[in-house]
Parts: C-alpha cells; sequence; structure tokens
C-alpha cells in the first residue's frame, strides 16, 4: 500500500465512509503472480467457493430402466450452484470413474460467445462488450472455471472452446487458475468462413472470422490423462503402396524412422495404413484401423473441415458437430469414465459421450436445450454424426437444481423430506437434543429444526408453539434458531419472532428469504424471448420454486384456400407469472413474462415425453398478434403445448389436432376458448 492510498483509507475511516470492494485487494492482496489479470468485481478463489449455494437436485424423471449404480445426469439450473452440489458429491465418493479416480476426468465448455446477432448488419448489431460486459463475462467465465478445477480428478483435462474475442482473456485466467505449467495446448478448428463471402466483407467493413479455439488444460500435468489423436499417413508420402481386401491402402515397415516407444508398444512391422481421402481418419474408421493393428501418426493441432463434419442435427442455436466432440473425448478418456458439460446446449457431448460409453452429465439453465438434449438422447443412433442403428441409452436422470416443484416435494417421505429441507437451506445435517427437544441441524452455528408436519397434520406453528418451545430451550438454544416447515403450517407472517433476546426465525417451503442468510442477494434464471438471447449468460443466484402460469387461449385454424385448412393457431390471450425471487407475491402485465411456446406436434400420451418439434419465441408471437402459427400437414392426433415464462416456469396443455381442423378439411374450424388458471 502506497502512502497515497494509506491517506486515503484513514480519511474514509475519520468520516465513515463505505469501503468499496476495490480495497479487498488493496488490503488484502492476494498471492503474488509473475502476471495477472486484474479488473473491476474480480473475487478470491477461496470466496467463490464459500458463497456459491450447493443447490439441491431434486429428481424429475428418469429416463430408461435406473439399477443402484450409476446413472447419468441431465441437470437444469445455473450451473455453477448445480457444480457446488456436484462437488459435495465427489467428495461423498459419488463421483468416481472405472478406474477408482474420484472427480470429473474430462470436462468440456463451450461458454456463451456468439450467437446469430454478431452476423446482423453493422445498423442493428449490439456491441459485444454491450451484450456480456467484458469484465463480468471474464469472471462469470472464472468463477466456473474455479468450480471445474475442484470437480476434476487429479488426472482430468479441461477443455474451453472460444472464439478470438475472449479467448486471450480466458486463457490467461486459466494459466491463474490450473497454472502455465498446466497448458496442454490448443486447437484451432478452422471451421470456414462466418456470415458467407458477403459484400460488407469484400469492401473491407469486416474481416471475416474462419475459426474458433480450444485450450486444453491439465488438473496436474505430470499425472494429466489425453492420448494421441491419431491418423493414418498420407498416401503420398509412402513407397510400395498396396491394397488389403476392404481397399485400404497400406505400406509395411517404418518408412526409415525411428518408431516412438508408443508405436513399438503398438508392435513394429506391422501394416501402416495410408491415404489422400482425409474422410478416412475419422474416429470410428481409426478405431477400426486400430483394431487390425495398424500404425498410425498423431493429428496437429489445425482440424479443418476434412477431420470435422459439420452436420446439424438439431435446431440449436450453437450446436457443435458431433465428429469435434468424437476426437476431444476420445482423446481425453476411456471407457466408463466421467465427462462434464456445464454449458450443455444442444447436447453434443452428452450424446458423444454415450456412443463412447462414457458416464455424463449435462448441465443448461435453459428450458429450450434441456428439452433438446432429452429428445436427441430419445431417438440417438449408434455411429458418429447421428447414422446407423437406434439405440436406447443407458438410463439417465433429469433433475432440476434451483427451481423446485412443491407438489412432487410434498410426496417425499419424511427421511427424504427432511434431507431436502436442511440441504435448500445449507444447514448442516447433525441431530443433537437441547432442553429435551429434538433438533435436526445447525446452519450458521445456530440449532435448526426441521418441522414433522407428517407426524402432526393440521398443526400450526404460532406464537404460542414459539413460547412453548422457548420455555424449554431458553438461553441454551444461543441467540437464535431456525425453524423449517411448509409455509402454510406458519401462523404468523414475520421472518422471526423474538423472545427474551432469542430470534426464532421461520424458514418457509416453498419459499422463503432471510437476507442475512445469504452473501448474495437472490437472483432468478432467466429464459429467452427471442433466438438472439439464447446463448447469453445466466447467472442465477438461490432458489425458486415452481409456479404454473396463469393461461388462457384460444386453438383453432385459419388461413385456408377455397376449403382447404392451410394453418393451425394458438392465440394467447392471457399469460401471467409470478417469481417471488425477484418480485415478492407481485404478477408483472399481460403477457410480459412469456419466454417461448415449445410444440409437439404428435404427442404421444403412454410415453408422456414431450418430443418438441419447434419453438416460437416471444419476441416473434408478439409481432403475429400473439398468435403461434404452424401447417396442418404436420400434425398428429395430439398436439403438446408448452407455454415457458422468463423464470423457467410451464403451462402444459394436450391439445386434440381436431381443434385445429385436422380431419375435418372441409369443415370451418371453429377458434375454441380454454382459460387455465394458476395452481394454487
Amino acid at each position: 500500500m502506497n502512502d497515497e492510498q494509506r491517506q486515503e483509507l484513514i480519511r474514509r475511516l475519520q468520516h465513515g465512509e463505505e469501503l468499496s470492494p476495490e480495497w479487498a485487494r488493496i488490503l488484502f492482496p492476494p498471492e503474488k503472480r509473475e502476471y495477472e489479470l486484474v479488473y473491476h468485481g474480480k473475487e478470491r478463489e477461496e470466496d467463490i467457493i464459500a458463497s456459491t449455494l450447493a443447490v439441491p437436485l431434486q429428481k424429475v424423471r428418469t429416463f430408461g430402466k435406473n439399477g443402484n449404480g450409476w446413472h447419468n445426469m441431465l441437470i437444469f439450473g445455473d450451473n455453477l450452484q448445480a457444480m457446488k452440489t456436484l462437488l459435495k458429491m465427489k467428495e461423498q465418493g459419488e463421483l468416481v470413474n472405472d478406474d477408482g479416480t474420484h472427480g470429473v476426468r474430462l470436462v468440456y465448455i463451450d461458454p456463451p460467445f456468439a450467437t446469430k446477432q454478431e452476423f446482423r448488419g453493422s445498423q442493428d448489431q449490439k456491441a459485444y462488450q454491450d451484450k456480456i460486459a467484458g469484465a463480468r463475462f471474464v469472471e462469470f467465465i472464472r468463477r466456473r472455471l474455479v468450480m471445474i478445477k475442484n470437480l476434476m480428478s487429479v488426472n482430468g483435462n479441461l477443455v474451453v472452446h472460444l472464439d478470438t474475442r475472449k479467448m486471450h482473456y480466458v486463457k490467461v485466467i486459466c494459466d491463474e487458475i490450473f497454472g502455465e505449467e498446466n497448458f496442454i495446448n490448443e486447437i484451432i478448428w478452422h471451421k470456414g468462413r462466418e456470415g458467407g463471402s458477403s459484400r460488407s466483407h469484400a469492401l473491407g467493413s469486416a474481416m471475416p472470422t474462419e475459426y474458433q479455439n480450444m485450450i486444453i488444460y491439465a488438473k496436474k500435468r505430470p499425472e494429466r490423462f489425453w492420448k494421441p489423436i491419431l491418423g493414418p499417413y498420407k498416401l503420398s508420402t509412402v513407397k510400395g503402396i498396396e491394397k488389403d481386401s476392404r481397399g485400404w491402402y497400406y505400406t509395411r515397415g517404418r518408412m526409415g524412422r525411428q518408431p516412438a516407444q508408443w508405436e513399438i508398444d503398438a508392435g513394429e512391422g506391422k501394416k501402416t495404413y495410408v491415404s489422400d481421402n482425409p474422410k478416412e481418419a475419422k474416429a470410428e474408421v481409426l478405431r477400426r484401423i486400430t483394431s487390425l493393428g495398424a500404425e498410425y501418426v498423431s493429428r496437429g493441432d489445425v482440424w479443418n473441415s476434412d477431420i470435422i463434419t459439420q452436420t446439424k442435427l438439431t435446431e440449436y442455436p450453437t450446436e457443435k458437430p458431433e465428429d469435434l466432440l468424437d476426437l476431444v473425448i476420445d482423446a481425453g478418456t476411456e471407457p466408463g469414465d466421467l465427462v462434464l458439460d456445464a454449458f450443455a446446449g444442444s447436447g453434443t457431448t452428452c450424446a458423444v459421450a454415450e456412443k463412447l460409453n462414457r458416464r455424463w452429465i449435462g448441465i443448461d439453465c435453459g428450458k429450450l436445450a434441456i428439452y433438446t438434449i432429452q429428445k436427441r438422447l430419445l431417438n440417438l443412433k449408434s455411429e458418429i454424426g447421428n447414422k446407423g442403428r437406434l439405440i436406447n441409452p443407458k438410463p439417465f436422470v433429469l433433475y432440476n437444481a434451483g427451481l423446485y416443484d412443491f407438489s412432487k416435494l410434498k410426496e417425499l417421505a419424511w427421511d427424504a423430506w427432511r434431507f431436502f429441507a436442511l440441504q435448500l437451506f445449507q444447514c448442516r445435517d447433525d441431530q443433537h437434543k437441547v432442553g429435551g427437544i429434538q433438533l435436526d441441524g445447525y446452519l450458521k452455528g445456530s440449532s435448526v429444526l426441521v418441522f414433522n408436519h407428517q407426524k402432526q397434520p393440521g398443526v400450526r406453528i404460532d406464537e404460542e408453539t414459539i413460547q412453548s418451545m422457548h420455555e424449554a430451550l431458553g438461553s441454551k438454544v444461543g441467540s437464535r434458531m431456525f425453524i423449517i416447515a411448509p409455509s402454510l403450517v406458519f401462523d404468523f407472517q414475520q421472518d422471526y419472532l423474538t423472545l427474551d433476546r432469542v430470534r426464532y426465525y421461520a424458514l418457509r417451503i416453498p419459499y422463503s428469504i432471510i437476507n442475512e442468510l445469504h452473501q448474495r442477494e437472490f437472483v432468478a434464471l432467466k429464459q429467452p424471448a427471442d433466438e438472439l438471447a439464447v446463448n447469453d449468460t445466466v447467472d442465477a443466484v438461490g432458489f425458486d420454486f415452481v409456479r404454473r402460469p396463469e393461461l388462457e387461449y384460444e386453438a383453432g385454424a385459419n388461413k385456408r384456400k377455397g376449403e382447404l385448412i392451410e394453418e393451425g393457431f394458438i392465440k394467447i390471450k392471457t399469460f401471467k407469472s409470478e417469481a417471488v425471487v425477484r418480485e415478492p407475491m407481485r404478477k408483472k402485465g399481460n403477457r410480459e413474462t412469456l419466454s417461448m411456446v415449445m410444440l409437439d406436434y404428435d404427442f404421444d400420451s403412454e410415453s408422456d415425453v414431450f418430443a418438441f418439434d419447434a419453438v416460437f419465441y416471444a419476441e416473434a408471437i408478439e409481432k403475429a398478434n400473439w398468435e403461434v402459427r404452424f401447417p396442418i400437414e404436420a400434425l398428429g392426433s395430439q398436439v403438446m403445448a408448452v407455454f415457458v415464462d422468463i423464470y423457467g416456469n410451464e403451462a402444459r396443455e394436450v391439445i386434440p389436432a381436431s381443434r385445429f381442423g385436422v380431419g375435418k378439411a372441409k369443415a370451418a374450424a371453429k377458434p375454441v376458448k380454454i382459460i387455465r388458471k394458476t395452481r394454487k
């Protein structure tokens, strides 16, 4: 600290002024490094771990028959909070690879860094720095990298996929977190020109982007696990070419060079397969070559379209090719290893990990992503690029992390309810007695009681109840105590009651937030209202509970050619939501909270799986006079419509196709008005 800073600090203290967060780094400087990226809002790594809530995972549904062993995990929620919970699972020995090591063997993340907005015309293009402010974006990524490092196994690897706009910043913070000595390499994916060869590019107003970057870090380089990414030698570099029965070219011998140890281990004198057809170098072909005992050569760090086929398998805006993840996962793991994608998006990582017989965890904060992944996994094909025969994925479970369905919580057995209640409010499970009363744990050093509403149905907690409790506990309980119970069990509205200087706090489920319990104000998840916002960053804090939006709509058909019905429609008359996190028990104006509408044109009631066929964003729906319009010929016997609000709540409706005139093409289909009120 220099003299000027000392004088300023003295002045602020003498005048009772608040100290800004920047003073923390001056008063308590972090460990000095040769270099460091310094910016506003940068937290200490220890504070990131300590201040992040570990939100419990609520099981929504299991797909496939789930045995007692490992099941793959698809998690809806903020990835930072979800990873804090996974970290607790790792500490409890629940995240294990086949070789017995604890933690995640490979983490691949493709954080938000580009949407179609980047390719709009220059007049209405919103600057990248404005959309995600630079320092805020870097710290957003850094917080997650800190958590990821703690989640990784001792021989694990991290792959970060970004583009040129933020990669240089992220490289520096990765050097800080993992250590520059643990940097393995940078891969350039030469994917081809984005935006095409437009006139603006030709005129020099923009420089076209042709590649993206992936940087690879080991948690601990000496123990890292990373296999060579292999391919055949080029046909033009060798002599003595022969063909085998498959029509593949090969040569014999070592081509006059000293073999590496791993090549010796593969066996000398075996066939060396060669090709001028890059498509033969695909990972699935390489595995066949390897099985023949062939020799091969490591690939370089520039991958182009000869290696990566950019086949689009979903409509998700930022989908990555399966070829790309096939190479990464195959190099960084063995069968049975655990793979994590904390920005799961379209689910490419989950799908490829499944095909390669890896365990996987996918996390995303977007409902569109979760439904995209769910549908993708349930329609999986055996080969990379989603070719070959249909396969059944191993069992996987969909979880909520931070947005909970209270109706399902109420159905839990008492032990499961008690466990969830303690987790929800970050309490330590430690049963003990004070004044003869059995208590369940501790929160910030104070005792916690989980009220057994199942054992005492109809019993209310009022001021007399607290008074009776206080007579037994007295000062032995300390200055405060916490009581967790369903909100309707409490007979008073205050956050706490005070008796003889002891505060008895009410922690209500489905909702309770007491500011002094949390270092950060709760912030809800945010779902996009247009396609350009699908890849925006979301940094939720805390938890909330599902509240079905109030919905009123009409379903019918219009736009007839002669007597034939061409188009069905769903007109949204009323859509209102509430989120206690943002505005306690206050509803916004009509349709202001709509995020999107997803449709399954041929919903199967027996499987009860929503496999959406189309998504319509609120911005486009508003422009269409609040109508969702779709082709009649796409419909089956019934339609499932899922109306999603900006907080992630849903209103689901199954609509018979007859309401859209299907089967009655010559009849005039009249709109049917449907009203669904909020379920309390």
